[in-house]
């Protein structure tokens, strides 16, 4: 099923949050950072971290503001296989990514991990029976181009892709298209927010299971010495704005301007990394800081250019 074009309002309120929720991605990056070079904290234990975080916020305010759409959503039989594949991909997301970087590096795998745009953008594509738009396109060249570049600081001597780090990278980049395509069939017919937050609960299960388990890597689940300013990065910077805004803004805001514009968005997330550390961490920037961030920023036009096209054919609602 294709999604029809958003009225002008709805697409810019959708871009925006699409966007926000990229950027607080970032920031949850920046805390991550943070936690690494002051405290020793398993990867497993951070995803439980944020994933519960996310999963008891989203109960909470559907449970509070949602009750009835969250009953529907609940009720509905051939809702279900959508919403378990939804948040699995969003767990899965997560934990791959922790891998991914474990064995290859934080650039490399950030690398890979864009690639989940050119995943989305295939798929919806031959779905629909025709080529890439061409602002679509261009902004994906330019997505890729500027994650790559940030990524790697422009050398490209740091990209290193063992087998299973490639196989762990590309496995993030599916698990991410799986989360932002799995749903898209349920937005229309159902509560967005309802949505997002099932699959931000099912997330949660799926992460507490794992680090119960005693984590992918067979470590027994522990609890880490964190201080107050750790406990802070982990539970608000990462749980409460890294994940349960960041999810519930950029899937929000991809529900309504489509799965392709919003997994470019989507790798506006080393832009914003790359700011907070440098604001909070005093990372310098780098010249291949600065032209990630003008691609960044021309992919951002793009997205818009094509997506405000789309509004104006269809008119305001």
């Amino acid at each position: 099923m294709s999604q029809l074009p958003a009225s002008a309002p709805s697409f810019w309120r959708g871009f925006a949050c699409a966007l926000a929720g990229a950027l607080l991605w970032g920031f949850s990056g920046a805390c991550i950072q943070f936690l690494a070079e002051g405290y020793e904290v398993q990867s497993t234990f951070i995803s439980f971290v944020r994933a519960a975080t996310a999963a008891v916020l989203f109960a909470a305010f559907l449970l509070a503001r949602r009750r009835e759409s969250l009953l529907a959503l609940a009720s509905s039989a051939a809702a279900r296989p959508a919403l378990l594949l939804f948040g699995i991909g969003l767990y899965l997301s997560q934990i791959t990514y922790a891998i991914s970087v474990a064995l290859t590096n934080a650039g490399t795998a950030t690398v890979l991990q864009a690639t989940c745009t050119v995943f989305v953008m295939l798929y919806t594509c031959l779905r629909a029976r025709r080529l890439p738009r061409t602002l679509d396109f261009l902004g994906l060249v330019c997505a890729l181009t500027a994650a790559a570049l940030i990524a790697t600081q422009g050398d490209w001597g740091v990209i290193v892709l063992p087998l299973a780090g490639l196989a762990w990278g590309i496995g993030n980049a599916l698990s991410e298209t799986l989360y932002i395509l799995a749903p898209q069939g349920l937005y229309g017919r159902f509560d967005r927010l309802s949505i997002i937050g099932c699959g931000m609960v099912i997330g949660g299960v799926c992460a507490a299971i794992v680090w119960l388990a005693g984590g992918l890597w067979g470590d027994a689940p522990c609890v880490p010495a964190l201080d107050a300013a750790g406990w802070l990065a982990l539970v608000v910077g990462v749980g409460v704005l890294g994940t349960f805004a960041a999810f519930g803004l950029f899937l929000y805001g991809v529900s309504v301007v489509g799965s392709v514009r919003g997994s470019l968005l989507g790798v506006a997330e080393p832009v914003g990394a790359m700011v907070i550390a440098a604001l909070w961490l005093a990372t310098p920037f780098s010249a291949a800081d600065w032209a990630g961030l003008a691609l960044m920023s021309a992919m951002i036009v793009l997205v818009s250019l094509s997506g405000a096209r789309d509004s104006s054919k269809r008119g305001d609602d």
